[in-house]
């Protein structure tokens, strides 16, 4: 396959883990993506099986990861959806089988350990790419062309938040206290809004954090702030919670000139759990008038203050139309290793910094930020 033809075959995908993240986000964005074929779903639950089986009659089904090792040279990529503890040995495994990676989020335990992958990959010359799908909310599309548009001014400080009200814990290695599993939703949510605030504002150089278990049963971080300095003077202050019971705005961004304010989740994910799919040419990613945000100064938008700004669509399939192509060799990673071990360095200080009770300082990687801007 000459990897710059247009009229190349298309790529032959392979889903490891057909759960929530397989079934809801990677499966149904995979099939979408022109280009891209879901080859293979590898699960050994029978349920689960029916499942793949159901929404994709002609995919192949597999046991266990390696028998797609056995049969790399069938293959083109491989989507790892596993528990959090999987993702670094599944994602090496399949770099020494000469196989291109996207790893759900987060990609590894540690930062450390997300530089190893990306070096493997390096010197393998795979993609490595993570999957941080919430750069392509629609609220924080509409937020990055308002900063990078000046509408607000200086940015000076940046709230984030994730927040949901599940007063019940469902359990499950999400929730888990086992420190292998790599739970909690520092580590979940917190993957999201850190990565956010980073491609937005540049690299952390301060971390504060409080951290707490608050749900009777729960074992796992429920509900977590993060406090972070960005090189650039930017305050960011971000929320992950399951124990809001009144949410607040998904953003609000104040600036010298005004703010931006924004209540509600992208509506993607809802759409993909309801069994919708984006399709080429249909609108997607919409969200009706009312829930725009408002920009503005000197008034609470609750009661008037700013206009409002029209929310652009969100976009998840442009993730991997951007995969497509990098593994192709006609455009770049859409989210890289290092960017996602930047993301972790915050997450991994937050979670000293709740434990310990200090600020934590981080140290500069100004080598992969120079290979980011590249």
């Amino acid at each position: 396959m000459t990897p710059n033809a247009p009229d190349a075959p298309p790529l032959r995908v392979a889903l490891v883990g057909y759960g929530l993240a397989g079934s809801v986000f990677h499966a149904p964005l995979v099939s979408a993506t022109e280009g891209l074929v879901l080859d293979t779903v590898v699960t050994s639950n029978g349920e689960r099986r029916a499942e793949a089986l159901a929404a994709f009659p002609d995919v192949r089904l597999a046991g266990s990861p390696d028998e797609l090792w056995e049969r790399a040279d069938e293959l083109d990529l491989v989507v790892i959806a596993t528990p959090n503890r999987t993702h670094v040995p599944l994602a090496t495994a399949a770099l020494k089988a000469g196989l291109p990676v996207v790893v759900d989020k987060p990609v590894a335990g540690t930062a450390a350990e997300a530089r190893e992958l990306a070096a493997l990959a390096e010197e393998r010359g795979l993609l490595l790419s993570v999957f941080q799908n919430r750069r392509w909310d629609n609220d924080f599309r509409t937020l990055a062309g308002l900063i990078a548009g000046g509408e607000l001014g200086e940015v000076q400080r940046f709230e984030s938040r994730f927040e949901r009200w599940r007063p019940q814990p469902k359990g499950g290695w999400r929730e888990s206290g086992d420190p292998d599993e790599i739970g909690g939703l520092l580590y979940d949510l917190g993957s999201h809004v850190a990565d956010q605030a980073l491609v937005l504002l540049g690299a952390a150089v301060q971390v504060y954090a409080e951290s707490d278990v608050r749900r009777p049963g729960a074992a796992a971080d429920d509900d977590t702030f993060i406090a972070i300095t960005h090189e650039n003077g930017v305050r960011s202050h971000l929320y992950v919670s399951a124990t809001t019971a009144q949410l607040g705005p998904r953003f609000r961004v104040l600036g010298s000139k005004a703010g931006y304010v924004k209540y509600g989740l992208d509506p993607q994910e809802a759409a993909l759990r309801e069994g919708l799919r984006p399709v080429a040419g249909e609108p997607w990613g919409e969200e009706a008038e009312g829930l725009w945000g408002r920009l503005g100064s000197g008034e609470s938008p609750l009661t008037g203050g700013g206009d409002p700004v029209r929310t652009l669509p969100g976009d998840y399939p442009a993730y991997y139309a951007a995969v497509a192509a990098a593994v192709r060799g006609t455009g770049r990673n859409p989210v890289t290793a290092l960017q996602a071990a930047a993301a972790l360095d915050v997450l991994e200080a937050a979670r000293r910094s709740a434990r310990e009770g200090v600020s934590v300082t981080l140290l500069p990687h100004h080598d992969e930020e120079e290979e980011q801007r590249a």
